[in-house]
């Protein structure tokens, strides 16, 4: 079994001192820093871009984990991946060519992941899951943060950890989307092992980000 990560997505961070909250997140033993883009068009609201993720990557010394929520993407690979993204994950609705945004990530040396939102089937990216190093899953409608899970994704966590063992790859299982301390067992239990989560890192037990993902990691 893969071990457990924890990627504390910034969307429920204080956006007045984003340094330092990432910082915090660091020192708390965060794995990655979760960095949610959305343009107000793919997805009804909008986040952060390329000049701020690159003002943030120069303090931060852990993984920037950034998932375009952004279409069309394809154009906008090279920017994030120059602004200091490590993982650059794309949806498949978001661009023309699912194949050429893959190879244009490879290109630029980062790890490749594709997101799924919760009526998007597996079947869409079973042909390139060779070519991935992490498949995103959305357990709340993109878009907003404090949403509900949803656990009726869980069945595509059991089918890609299926598929996974089967063809003998490698890639990493991702959930994103109302992950708490209850429902992270469950995500667990079906086979993620990256497990992204705001409100609950950043609220939860008045705001100790250190309890928080512990207490993430080892349910």
């Amino acid at each position: 079994m893969k071990k457990i990560q924890i990627s504390p997505s910034i969307l429920s961070a204080n956006f007045s001192k984003l340094g330092d909250e990432i910082k915090r997140l660091e020192d708390a033993g965060a794995d990655m820093v979760h960095v949610d883009v959305m343009d107000g068009h793919f997805v009804p609201n909008l986040t952060i871009g390329p000049p701020v993720i690159k003002t943030l990557k120069k303090n931060s010394s852990i993984p920037f984990d950034v998932h375009l929520m952004i279409s069309p993407v394809h154009k906008y690979i090279q920017a994030y991946a120059d602004a200091g993204a490590d993982i650059i994950t794309i949806h498949p609705e978001a661009t023309d060519n699912l194949q050429n945004s893959i190879n244009k990530i490879r290109e630029l040396k980062k790890k490749v992941g594709v997101s799924l939102n919760p009526e998007t089937k597996v079947n869409i990216i079973t042909e390139f899951l060779h070519q991935i190093d992490l498949v995103l899953i959305m357990s709340v409608n993109p878009g907003f943060g404090g949403q509900k899970f949803m656990p009726e994704v869980l069945g595509k966590i059991k089918e890609l950890v299926s598929i996974r063992k089967k063809e003998k790859l490698n890639f990493d299982i991702e959930i994103d989307g109302g992950i708490n301390f209850e429902n992270s067992k469950l995500a667990i239990e079906a086979g993620a092992n990256i497990l992204v989560s705001g409100t609950t890192i950043f609220k939860s037990n008045n705001g100790d980000i250190k309890t928080n993902i512990d207490l993430l990691r080892s349910t």
